[in-house]
């Protein structure tokens, strides 16, 4: 057991808000305890945004505490309205429960699933009586309080519906059946959780007379003030056919130096002292500390031999930071030696042989059906400021024709801009 965890989860800036921190820090320091973190699996895919508290209970578990993984199967059919503009849209019960199942598999990336609990609220949801349940847990709960709940507060400027109300209810209950059945002591989630995870507490401490707790972790927001794990394509997903493992490892690679310690802080395993060593490195050396940030992301994610080709397809592309590893790490990127033949591993875009004419393929039709831009006139706009490349050569005329000349051994590389690269092929 590990008898500093909660001094390790303060230092590397997972606390934000706790019910009762001396508690908190002496039970989690002390003996096992049970916890617990609910997902909704609204998608199906968990996202950047999703890690946060995933890596936490990564770390709880290595710590020697027993998680519970609850996949809200019947709260999804609800909604969560913390921090959101508006009702997401509801989704079938088969949709969900699709959802749930993929969920599980991404979660056991980052915990043992032979040394967690994995549960579904659906299970107990499912069979309760609404009038049962607003007689025994309904009238347990202030109309007034709810209403100055932030996640509350913030809908009724744009209307939430008494579906969505009711779900600070829901996720208290499930701290109560949780608390109940297996011992759970605290609920762990994120900052805009915190209305939630409080009435949970109450409602467990009242009905069971038990002493019970919660901790939320921060907004992650990127030093631009920007929400963390978003970029001008969307979400970044998990799912490597959602978002490739070479553009996940890119995402984490991209990180503003402002960023990089933070980063290592949550979503790697390296210790405090060598984080904050190299996200001291000036730059360039700095990009190193990218380098590893993004090794160590994407070893979590999808493995490590899938981490070890996409560093490898990026510095082929782009360069390595520290070819010869002359800055000390632990992490095993360390053990991988730069090598400059890593392109096939870059994601890759087959032309459709009906999109040639006479063996050629216009640049402006190539950007946009590879995925490089969203439309032609998206591409023109690349070409005629500068940033559109095959291999190293730019590419100033929006009338181009790619030729069998661009291609060498039956591939090329086309680029917009420094950070997107396609490897394009007949």
């Amino acid at each position: 057991m590990n008898s500093t965890v909660y001094n390790e989860l303060k230092e590397r800036g997972f606390v934000y808000q706790e019910t009762d921190a001396a508690a908190l820090e002496k039970l989690l320091n002390g003996g096992q305890v049970t916890f617990y973190v609910g997902f909704d699996p609204t998608g199906s895919s968990l996202h950047v945004g999703h890690l946060l508290p995933i890596m936490a209970m990564r770390r709880l578990q290595q710590a020697g505490h027993q998680p519970i993984v609850l996949v809200g199967g019947a709260t999804a059919l609800v909604g969560d309205p913390s921090g959101k503009s508006e009702a997401r849209p509801i989704l079938s019960r088969e949709e969900v429960a699709a959802n749930a199942a993929v969920l599980k598999a991404q979660l056991a990336r980052f915990v043992n699933v032979d040394q967690a609990i994995f549960v579904n609220n659906a299970d107990w949801f499912k069979d309760l009586l609404y009038i049962d349940f607003l007689r025994d847990i309904g009238s347990k709960f202030s109309v007034n309080r709810m209403l100055a709940a932030e996640s509350v507060k913030q809908r009724m400027e744009t209307g939430i519906s008494f579906l969505e109300f009711n779900y600070m209810i829901l996720q208290a209950y499930d701290f109560y059946v949780l608390n109940a059945k297996f011992g759970c002591q605290v609920q762990f989630g994120g900052q805009d959780q915190w209305g939630n995870i409080v009435c949970g507490v109450e409602l467990a401490r009242r009905l069971n007379q038990k002493d019970v707790f919660g901790m939320t972790f921060p907004l992650l927001l990127n030093s631009q003030g920007t929400k963390f794990g978003k970029t001008a394509g969307g979400a970044v997903w998990l799912d490597a056919s959602r978002t490739s493992v070479f553009d996940y490892y890119q995402f984490w690679r991209n990180c503003d130096d402002a960023d990089v310690g933070r980063l290592l802080c949550f979503f790697t395993g390296l210790p405090i002292d060598e984080i904050h060593r190299l996200a001291a490195l000036p730059a360039p050396a700095v990009n190193r500390a990218k380098e590893i940030l993004a090794f160590e992301a994407t070893t979590l994610a999808h493995g490590y031999e899938a981490a070890v080709k996409a560093y490898l397809a990026a510095g082929s592309k782009f360069g390595f930071a520290d070819p010869e590893s002359k800055i000390p790490t632990s992490s095993r990127l360390a053990e991988v030696k730069a090598d400059s033949e890593a392109l096939d591993d870059l994601p890759t875009f087959s032309i459709p042989a009906a999109e040639l004419t006479d063996g050629k393929i216009w640049i402006v039709k190539l950007l946009t059906a590879s995925g490089l831009c969203t439309s032609s006139g998206d591409a023109r706009r690349l070409i005629q400021g500068g940033g559109a490349y095959l291999g190293e050569r730019r590419i100033d005329d929006v009338n181009y024709q790619v030729s069998d000349r661009d291609f060498d051994h039956g591939a090329l590389l086309l680029k917009a801009g420094k950070k997107k690269v396609k490897r394009i092929v007949r």
